[in-house]
């Protein structure tokens, strides 16, 4: 897989019937080993090994409904009482990350109404705050720890 603008992490793979999979620790399964799931796989790992993130406190691929249609939100990181706190989306390392993007992860926000959003292709990420009174986002120049978020 492509080298990360990320840690680079061991992963559990796998070939089955000709398809290359990789363990998703969170869901507990192997999956399909994907350039995006590449991205996810190595987004969680860092959040988790690099910024503190408890796994516990992480989804993958959760469902949610918007105006009757069902959408899957790429990761979901919840805050200590369990309520939705960043939303992640992530993309391929070939596709840039457009405002079409950044529109994708806005539509999440609105069913979800999280503090915090995530996205990144591997090679860039942009971690900002949703202010939902300003009605603008502010960006961050990293991504901070969880206990920072929590506070």
């Amino acid at each position: 897989m492509e080298k990360l603008n990320l840690p680079p992490y061991a992963f559990r793979q796998k070939t089955e019937n000709n398809q290359l999979l990789i363990f998703d620790e969170i869901r507990r399964k192997y999956v399909a080993l994907t350039p995006e799931e590449w991205v996810r796989q190595s987004m969680t790992k860092f959040l988790i090994c690099e910024r503190k993130f408890p796994p516990e406190k992480i989804a993958i691929e959760t469902a949610i409904s918007f105006n009757g249609l069902k959408k899957r939100c790429d990761s979901v990181v919840f805050d200590q009482n369990f309520s939705p706190l960043l939303i992640a989306e992530y993309k391929a390392p070939n596709v840039p990350l457009s405002q079409k993007v950044f529109d994708q992860i806005a539509v999440y926000n609105l069913k979800l109404n999280v503090k915090y959003l995530l996205v990144s292709n591997g090679i860039d990420h942009y971690f900002f705050f949703s202010d939902p009174e300003q009605k603008k986002f502010v960006f961050f120049d990293s991504i901070p720890t969880y206990e920072e978020l929590i506070r």
